[in-house]
């Protein structure tokens, strides 16, 4: 019986490596994980502070998001405007570099800190040659300063450019930057054209991944989406609120403690990559269930 059993480990060796070594950005039972915004539960969201807690954490990524101030710097801001998220009023594009760093980031319980708002740049250099890639967030209308930033602090491998334009918009747009950015198309499964779009992005190109976003948890495509694995493309799903996973968000995961119906069935749709708002309890469950290194 044991001689039986170990012909079948060698015959099925071979294409068990083989399932794999097909998804090149991804090693055997690893799960990444993306710190939206950063750690900011311990730090002001989108801080130099908040990437680098979760990068100390063991977070394979760190979301961020870009605006260009007035004199055409690349900081890293959220909403539109910075009333929210820091004590000053505006746009980032009403001020110059040097008058927006004179205001300072608040935390989530609305106190002031001591973080200013930080730079593109900055955040490249801080988390440059560390094990944690940076993933652009309403960065489309920046593809080209933000390029320059990266080549220029030699970080283009550590960033992943993103947006929810059809391919063909998006080689209208940026036709020379196609083949030197690592790149994640945003796929809103709640639209019947969902997976015409994917397809065009597979024949024309390999992204990193593709990022799902749903409000309703129907589409075929989170039941069979074998066909985008098996190219060694990532699956991408945000367990942050409701409205982006149709309800198996991470406050289902956490203050309901119901892994069932939240984490545990977004990593049951093939999801490769799962964007947290709760990184730390995320790393602690993945690594639990040996999906995570």
């Amino acid at each position: 019986m044991k001689h039986y059993l170990k012909l079948i480990a060698i015959i099925l060796f071979p294409f068990y490596t083989a399932a794999y070594s097909q998804n090149k950005n991804l090693p055997a039972s690893k799960i990444l994980v993306t710190a939206h915004r950063g750690d900011w539960r311990n730090a002001p969201e989108n801080s130099l502070l908040a990437f680098k807690f979760a990068a100390d954490m063991g977070v394979d990524i760190v979301e961020l998001d870009l605006k260009k101030t007035r004199d055409g710097e690349i900081v890293i801001m959220h909403d539109d405007n910075i009333d929210r998220t820091c004590n000053g009023k505006g746009r980032p594009s009403d001020y110059t570099l040097q008058e927006l760093r004179t205001f300072r980031l608040t935390n989530a319980l609305g106190r002031v800190t001591n973080s200013p708002i930080p730079t593109l740049r900055e955040v490249m250099l801080a988390l440059k040659d560390r094990p944690v890639k940076v993933n652009l967030d309403k960065s489309f209308d920046f593809f080209s300063e933000a390029y320059n930033i990266l080549n220029e602090t030699g970080t283009l491998k550590q960033a992943i450019f993103k947006s929810d334009a059809p391919y063909q918009v998006l080689k209208s747009r940026y036709p020379q930057l196609l083949s030197a950015i690592i790149y994640m198309p945003v796929i809103n499964l709640d639209k019947p054209d969902a997976k015409t779009i994917i397809a065009d992005y597979l024949k024309n190109m390999k992204p990193y991944a593709f990022e799902f976003i749903f409000s309703r948890d129907t589409s075929a495509l989170l039941y069979h989406n074998e066909f985008i694995r098996k190219t060694g493309v990532l699956i991408w799903v945000n367990s942050l609120w409701a409205s982006l996973n149709g309800g198996h968000d991470d406050d289902m995961a956490v203050e309901e403690n119901n892994k069932k119906d939240s984490w545990d069935w977004i990593v049951a749709r093939g999801a490769t990559i799962l964007q947290t708002d709760r990184p730390l309890l995320m790393l602690q469950y993945l690594k639990k269930k040996h999906l995570h290194q």
